[in-house]
């Protein structure tokens, strides 16, 4: 059984990598370690590498090309092997990225000044594609408990006034990477039904499930949900691919299915290039140890930063995620405003984090770090911020 190197440390810093490469525009200056945006440093796997030369090589042309035969049955099989989820084949087509498909949706089921539901503390582009749509967002803020978990808030839900519309649905959540249950879902889907809300999920991290976690598919859950949701996947996240865009879409009621993919088929939106088959066939067919032996890592990597925390940053906390490679630090105890709480990160600790605020103002206090990255690499992070909270601290005592 091969084994995997995620020690190995890659530099990305010219490459044309948003993580590293638009550092001053997005923080302000360009001399930061980048541990912010979602993707990872780790090399996109070697089968999936090999897959992509491997076609330029047999044939020089990069025509305009078909869908290959495996396309959708690789999907199927790894749908069903990893979450039980047993898909038809007309349920599927190719979508050019998750929120491009979510700005899609809204396109084609709402009218401007439509109701679109977001449980905040959420992934931005839910707000941010709503608004620039001309949609309204209806805010459902999640509910934390003393564990620091999110709750969905089933009452605030139920109290909810509108004429219909859509539910963003982040399974797992992001940024907090909560899973949640099929109970949870199958209760989230009854009342969507009832109140004319259009589910769309987003379960781009679905297959990065760690401690023995198990993702569900939210469309699975009920007919409630099965016939009131589009689901959105892509292996992109758990192989490190988003440069290639592979997003697809579920869509199991037969209705839905056609409006939606009927309006993508006119626009020629579900027509995928030719490299996004290929990567999406080779990682699904080939990469399950890959991904087994990376959420190991990340596992560890995870742990590392609790111990870390608790160990030397007072006032720093780091929350155990269900799933995926981002890691929520609660800042709240430093007692720090938004403005404080970037300057310490940017200018201080000199890391780029995503800030918590991004997701809505219930992240306040909260700055998002990506693991997936070499230890060393996690290591230098949570240094660097240890030495600005030990200054910050230093500078308050005088």
């Amino acid at each position: 059984m091969t084994r995997y190197n995620f020690d190995e440390v890659i530099e990305r810093q010219g490459s044309g990598a948003l993580k590293t490469d638009v550092l001053q525009e997005r923080f302000g200056r360009p001399d930061l370690l980048a541990a912010w945006v979602a993707d990872m440093d780790f090399a996109t796997p070697d089968f999936i590498r090999e897959a992509l030369i491997g076609r330029i090589q047999e044939n020089p042309i990069l025509g305009y090309t078909i869908e290959p035969a495996d396309y959708r049955p690789s999907i199927i099989e790894w749908e069903q092997k990893l979450h039980g989820w047993n898909l038809q084949p007309e349920w599927l087509t190719y979508i050019p990225g998750i929120v491009k498909g979510i700005g899609m949706v809204i396109n084609v089921f709402t009218a401007p000044g439509d109701d679109v539901v977001i449980m905040p503390p959420v992934y931005h582009p839910f707000r941010i594609t709503t608004v620039e749509n001309g949609r309204h967002v209806v805010n459902v803020p999640l509910l934390e408990d003393e564990h620091n978990r999110y709750h969905i808030n089933f009452d605030a839900l139920e109290n909810l006034e509108t004429g219909g519309g859509l539910l963003l649905l982040s399974n797992p959540h992001n940024p907090g990477g909560r899973m949640w249950t099929a109970e949870e879902l199958r209760r989230l889907a009854e009342i969507c039904k009832r109140k004319n809300l259009l589910v769309v999920s987003d379960e781009i991290h679905a297959d990065m499930a760690l401690w023995g976690n198990k993702h569900v598919p939210f469309a699975t859950v009920s007919d409630e949900a099965a016939s009131n949701s589009i689901t959105f996947c892509a292996p992109s996240k758990t192989f490190n691919i988003p440069g290639i865009v592979s997003s697809f879409s579920v869509v199991p009621d037969e209705k839905i299915r056609k409006k939606f993919y009927g309006w993508l088929s006119a626009n020629e939106f579900n027509d995928a290039s030719l490299f996004s088959h290929i990567a999406t066939i080779a990682a699904y067919r080939k990469g399950n140890e890959w991904r087994k032996q990376m959420l190991e890592y990340v596992e560890e990597n995870i742990k590392f930063a609790e111990k870390y925390c608790e160990e030397n940053i007072p006032g720093i906390k780091a929350l155990r995620p269900d799933a995926s490679f981002l890691v929520t630090l609660d800042c709240r105890e430093l007692g720090l405003s938004h403005a404080e709480l970037l300057n310490l990160f940017i200018n201080e600790a000199k890391v780029a984090l995503n800030d918590g605020e991004m997701f809505g103002k219930e992240g306040s206090g909260l700055m998002r770090l990506n693991v997936a990255a070499p230890r060393t690499t996690v290591e230098e992070v949570l240094s660097r911020i240890k030495e600005a909270v030990a200054a910050l601290k230093k500078n308050k005592d005088k």
